[in-house]
């Protein structure tokens, strides 16, 4: 169970570390814009994480931590294009991406485990 409760803390912090993280974007049309997607993918992680714990079954789980490898695969999709459209320095957003990628890796370990455990297919 603590293994869970770090995965919530986790997924805040995520969700406040992209807050901050776009508050610091320049305030061009451009960045306000992805920023925005990047601002809603990034928070709706942790929302989506808080969904998949309280699942009612273990395919409510599956299906709830899909949308949590979305989220988090967005929010690294993102900030990389922030990064190539020049308008933040990728050394800044290396903690955050970084974050995004472990995030995705964790909720498809999460979703294959819990396939395996309850014989779901794709």
């Amino acid at each position: 169970m603590q293994r869970t409760n770090d995965l919530l803390d986790r997924t805040k912090k995520f969700a406040l570390a992209s807050i901050k993280f776009c508050e610091q974007l320049p305030k061009d049309e451009t960045s306000r814009v992805i920023g925005r997607q990047l601002l809603r993918s990034g928070t709706s992680v942790g929302a989506n994480y808080r969904a998949a714990h309280r699942a009612k079954s273990k395919a409510d789980f599956v299906s709830k931590m899909g949308t949590v490898l979305e989220e988090a695969d967005d929010s690294g999709y993102w900030i990389e294009l922030l990064i190539e459209a020049g308008k933040i320095d990728a050394n800044k957003s290396a903690a955050l991406h970084g974050e995004a990628n472990e995030l995705v890796a964790i909720a498809v370990s999460s979703i294959n485990t819990a396939r395996r455990n309850s014989d779901l297919q794709v």
